[in-house]
């Protein structure tokens, strides 16, 4: 059985190389052909072209490309049909990934196809869901509730678990030895996580500077680890060099994940990154801030009272969010220090943050072999 892939993100290279790995163990004789990173290439796919040529976010970035994204859209449809696999399975990256869908729908309508990762429909323009059924049959969805947004629009669909559940988290002794290394000692450590877009992080910086010159009296000897990404941990560093607390730059992926497990509250962009601290039992405080157009037009869209992930699956707003107007320090200071007391504030997020990993799937069979085992229920079905 051939089955046809395609990722355009990183993100989704690490979705796809775990579901790869599930169906190569549920199916033996399982091919794989399309695009993928170097995580897909590894568990056995030649990608048609560089993954990396996908990876292109915003209207600034994509009208450049516009002219060649078209023609790796027809040439990828061009390729499914050519290779007649047994199923289309699109992962996330649907601007690019339901344009071929499309294509290859109005060409083959009786080829099997899913798209792993729901659209936030719940969230935002609910509907994207109906314009998606047009050409997907099927949807592997990473969070508890979405299904039935799915369902309601005429796709099967079926919750697979999240993957945040299967990462690798640093032990104890890591954890230890990485406070030991920065200097923590027994004192509070922050984690400091203002994004991984320049834009973002360049608004959130000088608010997150202003929040540890007002925690820095009440905890002596407070540290700060900065997790980022290598390509902008320059610029990171730049805008917290003048912050009251120096924070440590933190790379690379084994010390990203001894910082996680290391800390004891975080203040946080809004993001996926909630989930990683919860994964890792770090209270949180989220904050940001974007283009005040922006802010307002999203909240008009807006269908959801809280943009915190661990919010919407624990069914309660035990995370505080200081958004647009409220991203100020005076604000998320105090919520920060309600959180470093053993106090009710910190219990009751973190058994949020218990309950969100149990709806998650932490426990169960690995997310990246639950979708496999969805993919040949769906395609048993067709």
């Amino acid at each position: 059985m051939k089955l046809y892939l395609i990722a355009g993100e990183p993100s989704g290279d690490r979705l796809g190389a775990a579901l790869m790995a599930g169906l190569r163990t549920l199916a033996p004789d399982v091919s794989f052909a399309g695009i993928g990173g170097p995580l897909m290439q590894a568990e056995g796919m030649t990608s048609l072209f560089p993954m990396q040529e996908l990876s292109v976010m915003g209207l600034a970035e994509i009208l450049p490309k516009y002219a060649h994204l078209k023609r790796r859209i027809r040439q990828t449809a061009a390729d499914v049909l050519a290779q007649e696999p047994a199923a289309l399975i699109t992962i996330d990256s649907p601007d690019f990934c339901l344009r071929v869908a499309r294509i290859v729908r109005a060409a083959r309508p009786g080829l099997r196809t899913i798209h792993y990762v729901a659209p936030s429909v719940w969230a935002w323009r609910p509907g994207r869901a109906a314009r998606m059924a047009e050409v997907i049959d099927h949807v592997l969805a990473l969070l508890p509730f979405e299904p039935p947004y799915m369902t309601a629009a005429g796709m099967t669909c079926d919750f697979v678990g999240h993957p945040v559940v299967s990462e690798e988290r640093a032990s104890n002794a890591e954890a230890q030895a990485f406070r030991d290394e920065i200097g923590a000692g027994d004192g509070p450590l922050l984690l400091a996580l203002p994004g991984s877009r320049r834009a973002e992080i360049e608004r959130i910086a000088p608010v997150i500077g202003e929040v540890l010159g007002q925690l820095a009296g009440q905890n002596p000897g407070m540290c700060v680890a900065l997790p980022t990404l290598p390509h902008i941990a320059e610029r990171v560093a730049e805008l917290s060099g003048n912050w009251p607390i120096r924070p440590v730059i933190v790379e690379h992926a084994p010390a990203r994940r001894a910082a996680f497990a290391a800390a004891d509250v975080a203040l946080a962009a809004s993001g996926t990154v909630s989930l990683e601290l919860a994964a890792n039992d770090v209270p949180m405080v989220i904050a940001y801030d974007m283009n005040p157009l922006t802010l307002w037009l999203m909240r008009r869209m807006a269908l959801v009272d809280t943009v915190t992930l661990v919010n919407l699956v624990s069914e309660t707003r035990a995370v505080p969010e200081f958004l647009g107007r409220d991203c100020r320090a005076d604000l998320i200071a105090p919520a920060l220090q309600s959180l470093l007391s053993d106090g009710p504030a910190r219990a009751e997020q973190r058994e949020a943050m218990r309950l969100t990993m149990q709806r998650l799937g932490l426990g169960g069979p690995p997310p990246g072999l639950r979708a496999a085992q969805s993919v040949l229920d769906a395609i048993a079905r067709s």
